[in-house]
């Protein structure tokens, strides 16, 4: 991580402060710089995770510029409510991510419908629908599902299926936590979430 510049002292934050609510853009540029190592040691506490440092460090200099844009210096100190939106701005970021993965997941094909169209676990999983027949369909494509979960999965594919969607009265959780609560590394979550998905697809269509 490359070095940033020391932090400004109490008296100097409030000088830069005054200046940048007077127009001075230039005591902006300043304030954010000389907070730059506060973004640097909150990325530090999500080192290990699959997210890139500097994109870490990145994301997290947003957040300190819409800090600094956005201080009141009547309510509190600059440095506590930068690490707010520094913290806000990665938890965002980690969001969205979770969120793409969860979704592509679950659009993965699984296998046919009667008409030869491809159907993934989002399909089966969706049981609202405006058309009677279909919802009638899509509840016993659902109960299907859950029995070849119970048929074809092992105890640690079902437990990993289980957990990652979210399934029953489980909360979905990410491949690292389930790693983390499984003691298994995030990688192997992931080899048996996939062979999982196929064993899944593989026996959907020998039933569809």
């Amino acid at each position: 991580m490359k070095t940033f510049s020391q932090p400004l002292s109490p008296r100097e934050e409030q000088e830069y402060l005054r200046k940048y609510k007077e127009g001075d853009l230039e005591a902006k540029n300043v304030l954010i710089e000389r907070n730059l190592r506060l973004v640097a040691h909150i990325v530090k506490k999500y080192q290990g995770m699959e997210e890139d440092t500097e994109d870490l460090i990145s994301i997290g200099t947003i957040g300190l510029i819409k800090a600094v844009t956005t201080f009141d210096a009547h309510k509190g100190k600059l440095a506590t409510y930068a690490a707010r939106c520094i913290e806000n701005e990665l938890l965002m970021l980690f969001r969205s991510r979770k969120k793409l993965s969860r979704e592509t997941s679950l659009y993965e094909p699984i296998g046919n419908d009667k008409e030869g169209n491809v159907i993934s676990l989002m399909d089966v999983m969706e049981s609202i629908d405006d058309d009677p027949v279909e919802a009638m369909q899509t509840a016993l494509d659902c109960r299907k599902l859950t029995a070849l979960i119970r048929k074809v999965l092992t105890k640690r594919e079902r437990e990993i299926i289980v957990l990652r969607y979210g399934l029953g009265e489980q909360k979905e959780m990410t491949q690292r936590e389930i790693g983390q609560r499984l003691g298994i590394s995030r990688s192997y979550v992931s080899r048996i979430e996939k062979k999982a998905l196929e064993k899944l697809r593989a026996a959907f269509l020998d039933e569809t």
